[in-house]
């Protein structure tokens, strides 16, 4: 499946090394000013080739929109994006046209589709999530309108785990690094392992803030399910935590129930996610990446046809895929919230009978 969403939904198209990828965004509503120089720079934020922590394949990423605006808004109709690929480096990858790189998806697209585009990975390349940003930022462009906001930043590289949460400091950090403090030592992980031809993993924290009480549908479409279904479905992530996550299972009930006042909650172990419904706080969530599979380490492996042989890489790769899957794992977070804001709409006869009034 190549779509996401009920009614703010959005499907991509495209790969690595192919012509163009891209992205139609449906279900917008009319009058959205779509604000292109904040599309682009959404896109600017997650593109390769900015600095020694990221793949050195140089990539405008210059989005075009091709439908569904007109005069500066949103028509109502689908939003059609178009970003072409300008820097590929196809001859890198003829080494292994006929070997399962350890730790991708050739092994799997290969058994589920019998054919493999071989050229960075086709269609399974996190290269794909430039659409995902594209996309994203109309959400937040929506989701500006009623005051709701999407961060996110890294608060851990290789183990090192950063203690503050400065999502300010984030946007203006090479690696987006929530805590200034800790940075250094990220940084100089992620430089060590891209020196020993290796890689190394990470950790996203992503906040919503702004999101009113309702949003999320049970029983299965739950707004903790679809962000963590969301999150999941980015390359290379491999767990996602939504408020204190993993810690509550250690935690008694008195610790980690949120008590109510008049004020609001007094904590938000929660997430601000109760029975799968949005409870006003801040909405919060971690995605966990995998150290990116791309090495320059020989490693053992098979070919197509069933013998065991040695994978050596060539190429370019981001030593740590969850620095810039950080702005991803944001345009998905905004995504899933303009989705449930759309459905929540009519829930309640009293809100129906205003808009019909």
């Amino acid at each position: 499946m190549n779509r996401f969403g009920e009614r703010f939904a959005f499907s991509t198209f495209g790969e690595s090394h192919g012509v163009a990828l891209g992205c139609v965004v449906d279900g917008v509503p009319a009058g959205l000013a779509i604000d292109e120089a904040f599309i682009q720079g959404e896109l600017d934020r997650r593109k390769p080739g900015q600095n020694a922590f990221a793949t050195a394949r140089k990539e405008g990423d210059v989005v075009q929109i091709l439908s569904g605006v007109f005069e500066g808004l949103s028509t109502g109709t689908p939003i059609a994006m178009v970003i072409y690929n300008g820097d590929q480096k196809s001859k890198d990858y003829e080494n292994v046209k006929n070997i399962f790189r350890p730790g991708h998806a050739d092994y799997t697209y290969f058994h589920k589709y019998g054919i493999r585009d071989y050229r960075g990975g086709g269609r399974s390349s996190a290269r794909e999530t430039a659409a995902r940003v594209a996309a994203g930022a109309i959400a937040k462009l929506m989701l500006r309108e009623l005051g709701i906001t999407c961060k996110s930043g890294v608060c851990a590289v290789a183990g090192i785990e950063g203690l503050a949460e400065d999502f300010d400091y984030a946007m203006q950090s090479e690696i987006f690094a929530l805590d200034l403090r800790a940075e250094a030592a990220q940084k100089a992980a992620i430089l060590e392992a891209k020196n020993a031809h290796d890689s190394v993993g990470g950790v996203v924290k992503v906040r919503i803030e702004g999101a009113p009480a309702g949003l999320g549908e049970p029983m299965y479409y739950k707004l903790d399910a679809l962000l963590a279904s969301a999150m999941m479905g980015i390359n290379a992530a491999k767990a996602v935590e939504i408020g204190e996550g993993v810690e509550a299972a250690k935690m008694r009930g008195s610790q980690n129930n949120d008590p109510l006042t008049c004020k609001g909650f007094e904590s938000n172990h929660a997430g601000g996610i109760l029975g799968g419904i949005s409870n006003g706080d801040a909405i919060t969530l971690k995605v966990h990446f995998k150290p990116t599979p791309s090495i320059f380490i020989a490693q053992q492996t098979l070919n197509t046809s069933g013998e065991e042989v040695e994978c050596a890489l060539k190429g370019r790769h981001d030593p740590c895929v969850a620095i810039r899957g950080s702005v991803v794992c944001e345009a998905m977070a905004a995504l899933v919230i303009a989705d449930m804001a759309l459905l929540n709409m009519g829930r309640k006869m009293d809100a129906l009978k205003r808009y019909y009034a």
